[in-house]
This record gives structure tokens, C-alpha cells and sequence, in this order.
């Protein structure tokens, strides 16, 4: 009984950890040269951006739902039209959801570690290619 009462704890601790990373995560939105920033539209037709992590594979742009949190990924899975900011400069894509051989194409191109799955709590990644579409961009001015 006492082994079990410690699995337990551990787990406790554990979920503790990747809430804790998780949230942190989701509140400082850290970005850097391998960011960029994805802005979708909810339902009821607010915006959200969410900052993720740029991947490439066979030329064509990536990004990648790698937390439990992903509410980005579900908006963009309901109205595909998403506005991606790369270093200040804003485009229209077309969010595709990838499956079959291009999602182990895409996940074998840009693996990920295993610290950063243990924090995140192995969660299922899926992608999405962003297909650019025919707008013109537009450069953000700093505020």
C-alpha cells in the first residue's frame, strides 16, 4: 500500500510540473528566430495569436500543436484562414491539416526531445502546413 500511496504522489507531481510548464508556456509565449506568430479566428469571430515554433519540410511551412493546450490548432482547423507574422511581416496561409506519410515526413524532419515531451506530458503532435495565399503582405509597424 505505502508503493502505491508514492505512484501516486509522483503522479500528482508530475501533472503538477507539466501544468506548471504548460501554463508559463502559454503565458509568456517566448519568441525567437524559429517563431512565428499564428492568428486565428474563434467562433465567435474573435482573433487569437499564439506564438509556435516555425518548422520546414520539403520546402513547404509547418507548424506543429505540440501541447495539450491547443486551441490555436483547433481554430485553425475551423476556419483554415489564419494571418501568420514572421519577423514583422504578415501573411495569409491556408491551415492544412496533415495526416499519413506527410505527418511522419514532417515529425521525422523536426524531431523533438524527450525533456521537452516529459515536460509537455507526451502529448499527441499533430501539424498543420500553411499554404500561402495570393494576399499581399503587410509589414506591422512597431508600437
Amino acid at each position: 500500500m505505502k508503493a502505491v500511496k508514492y505512484i501516486v504522489v509522483l503522479l500528482l507531481i508530475y501533472v503538477g510540473l507539466v501544468v506548471a510548464f504548460e501554463s508559463l508556456l502559454g503565458y509568456f509565449q517566448p519568441a525567437g528566430q524559429g517563431t512565428l506568430v499564428i492568428t486565428t479566428t474563434a467562433a465567435d469571430g474573435s482573433t487569437h495569436d499564439r506564438v509556435v515554433t516555425r518548422l520546414e519540410s520539403h520546402g513547404k511551412l509547418y507548424v506543429a500543436a505540440n501541447h495539450w493546450p491547443r486551441a490555436w490548432y483547433n481554430q485553425a482547423l475551423e476556419n483554415p484562414t489564419v494571418s501568420v507574422t514572421v519577423d514583422g511581416t504578415r501573411k495569409a496561409y491556408l491551415a492544412q491539416p496533415v495526416s499519413g506519410n506527410e505527418h511522419d515526413r514532417v515529425d521525422d524532419d523536426n524531431p523533438v526531445g524527450l525533456g521537452f515531451r516529459f515536460l509537455t506530458g507526451f502529448p499527441p503532435r499533430v501539424f498543420v502546413r500553411l499554404d500561402p495565399q495570393s494576399l499581399e503582405p503587410q509589414r506591422l509597424d512597431p508600437e
